[in-house]
């Protein structure tokens, strides 16, 4: 009723003006100081993808096996992740995992850093293998063995010590 009774009170030529296309624009446009905050745009922070890909190649270059997944190797949550671990424990390695379920930010930047859409994602010796489609083709044309057996080796010797 107010809206009308205001509409009501200009000209026909000022209510033209007001309303013609131009001049909504304008003032959806315009960024008056008077303007309540809840109407000015909001900008979140920009992505700190240095610190997501800092994050990602410290995990990498830490372990000589490295999978981000989702869940944790003793908790995977999805069968992708699962299969990926039943994998890599059966070649008797030991890896490091981070749960991409956790962190927002490193689930979307790691696929940005190795341009591959899907998790699970595997890497060993700081080189990218793909996911666990491709730990399995692998595994079944026998290429995944010698791959892990020197890491296997080695990570053997150091428990001795």
């Amino acid at each position: 009723m107010l809206a009308r009774v205001a509409i009501g009170s200009l000209s026909k030529a000022r209510q033209a003006a007001a309303f013609s296309p131009s001049a909504v624009l304008q003032r959806c446009l315009a960024t008056d100081a008077d303007s309540h905050d809840d109407f000015k745009p909001k900008h979140a922070a920009p992505a700190t993808s240095a610190s997501v890909d800092d994050q990602i190649k410290a995990s990498i270059a830490k372990d000589k096996v490295h999978v981000f997944m989702k869940g944790t190797p003793d908790s995977p949550q999805c069968g992708f992740s699962r299969m990926a671990c039943v994998v890599l424990n059966a070649y008797g390695v030991q890896f490091g995992a981070t749960n991409v379920l956790s962190d927002a930010e490193v689930r979307e930047g790691i696929k940005k850093f190795t341009s591959w859409p899907t998790i699970p994602q595997v890497f060993v010796n700081g080189e990218f293998i793909g996911g666990c489609d491709i730990l399995m083709g692998m595994h079944d044309k026998n290429e995944l063995e010698p791959l892990l057996e020197p890491i296997r080796k080695e990570q053997a010797a150091a428990a001795k010590k």
